[in-house]
């Protein structure tokens, strides 16, 4: 027998003992006064009236032998001592204590007190378990070293910490505090929209036609209708049909789901913000896009700036715009504009940078852009009118019929939003759509496909509009300085274990 499914039997057959006691370890509920915070918070006044107060958590720790005992219990992440005397919880609850495991679940009534090092305490009048824990914890060694605490065997190891969330939360609290500030930037986010006038939506997730984004889908098959159905890319184009219905802004939280690679900043499934308004144009957009930034900026933080990564960022409102040529020009030293399509191809080839699909100028413009310049953008910046190829989706730049009205969001090197003015020509639009079709047919990796339906809402009068797309996992991996995705995401894609 293994260690650990040893150690399983031992608690398994302490689960038996506190039976015979008369203790069911797995109650129906458990009535509290308190929770572990609210203890902190309302410490002073709790210690002066001696108020009963009830508690339920985790049991993390326990010292003491005799008819003495310490423990820790930790409720909303947040841990609290306890102090558990055989004279005044009787010999039934002691005996079943004395039967309790680091990760058993109890409630415990009692006054607080302080102890002699000072240290807020529950001085137990009562204890009951709550549930049994038989699968032990990997609770790390702590020591006190004058007055330092020292941690050995910290349990670190991220792939078992992304695998079993609710084990890290258990031992790392302050992972906690990532995703409380992730709920508040949803929060700050949904209640700019509101009072902007957008009204909050729901769109499919199972989508016959996927679109609005180039992306790779995943394909499912759905039994009774003998269809093949598509887990969205985007919700762009069911959103934009709202529009056609006669919303003037709408907005959804979303998760979008793409067939492709995992790194730092990317994961299968993830969570985006797209929002619409009618009758305006991107450089609306430009302003709700930054007011959102800086708004959660400072819901989270205090403040417009915050260190990510040893730098030092500020996304304090207005931010500085750049087309995407200038950036090519100023950031990455290349003069593309002046460039011919010969002197562009061989500066493909001798950098290594491949197109997808055929030579196509457009495209070229924007790979030069990925590989020169994006790593640069490091304060937020709006990459203005992108070429015409990049999107069939989009209003052509009012000045330059070459390029769109467009703009990408970078922070940090990152691309954290997307938006457009909105095209809204139905004749135009099923002509670049059918037009991505044959690029995909050319080679193009990653191309819209023809949707019918979307082209009928838009031959039906669509007004003009603007509209983004916006990471949110990325937004809250620089608010909270987070590395990777995966640490803003609970139960982030893995690898099968061997």
């Amino acid at each position: 027998m293994d260690k650990k499914t040893d150690l399983q039997q031992i608690r398994l057959g302490k689960l038996e003992k506190i039976r015979e006691l008369g203790t069911e370890p797995y109650p129906y509920s458990f009535q509290r006064s308190h929770t572990v915070p609210e203890i902190f918070e309302q410490a002073e006044e709790l210690l002066k009236n001696q108020e009963k107060i009830t508690i339920a958590g985790r049991l993390l720790a326990v010292r003491g032998k005799g008819k003495v005992s310490f423990g820790n219990i930790q409720a909303q992440h947040k841990r609290i001592q306890i102090y558990v005397r055989l004279d005044a919880v009787g010999d039934s609850a002691f005996e079943m204590f004395k039967l309790c495991d680091i990760g058993d679940h109890l409630g415990v009534s009692g006054t607080l007190i302080h102890t002699k090092t000072g240290e807020l305490t529950l001085r137990a009048s009562s204890v009951s378990l709550l549930s049994k824990s038989i699968r032990p914890i990997p609770m790390p060694k702590v020591e006190e070293k004058d007055g330092e605490r020292i941690v050995h065997d910290e349990v670190t190891d991220i792939e078992f910490r992304y695998r079993q969330r609710y084990v890290d939360l258990i031992l790392n609290p302050q992972v906690s505090e990532v995703f409380q500030k992730r709920a508040l930037i949803f929060q700050t986010i949904r209640d700019y929209l509101r009072e902007e006038g957008f009204l909050e939506v729901e769109t499919p997730i199972l989508q016959s036609v996927y679109g609005g984004a180039n992306a790779t889908p995943f394909v499912t098959h759905h039994k009774a209708l003998d269809q093949n159905f598509y887990l969205r890319i985007s919700n762009e184009l069911y959103l934009k049909r709202l529009i056609a219905g006669g919303f003037d802004a709408v907005f959804e939280f979303v998760k979008d789901f793409r067939n492709e690679g995992i790194d730092r900043t990317h994961n299968p499934e993830f969570s985006a913000l797209e929002f619409y308004q009618a009758y305006v144009d991107y450089n609306e957009i430009m302003r709700h896009t930054e007011n959102i930034c800086e708004c959660c900026a400072l819901a989270v933080n205090g403040s417009t700036e915050f260190q990510y990564d040893g730098q030092t960022i500020d996304v304090k409102v207005p931010w500085p715009r750049l087309s995407m040529l200038e950036a090519i020009k100023r950031l990455g030293g290349i003069s593309f504009a002046k460039m011919s399509d010969a002197e562009v191809q061989i500066l493909l080839k001798e950098n290594g940078w491949e197109l997808n699909g055929d030579y196509n100028r457009g495209l070229a413009t924007q790979l030069v852009f990925e590989e020169t310049c994006e790593t640069q953008l490091i304060q937020p910046t709006f990459i203005t009118d992108h070429p015409k190829e990049t999107s069939p989706l989009c209003k052509q730049n009012r000045e330059n019929p070459e390029l769109l009205e467009r703009f990408e969001v970078f922070i940090n090197g990152w691309e954290i939003a997307n938006a457009y003015s909105e095209l809204n020509d139905p004749v135009i639009q099923r002509r670049l759509m059918e037009e991505q079709v044959e690029r995909g047919r050319g080679g193009e990796k990653e191309t819209h496909p023809l949707d019918e339906d979307f082209l009928r809402a838009m031959e039906y009068g669509m007004p003009p509009m603007g509209g983004v797309g916006i990471g949110i996992d990325r937004i809250v991996m620089l608010l909270t300085g987070q590395s990777t995705i995966r640490d803003v995401i609970f139960f982030p894609t893995m690898r099968p274990k061997a």
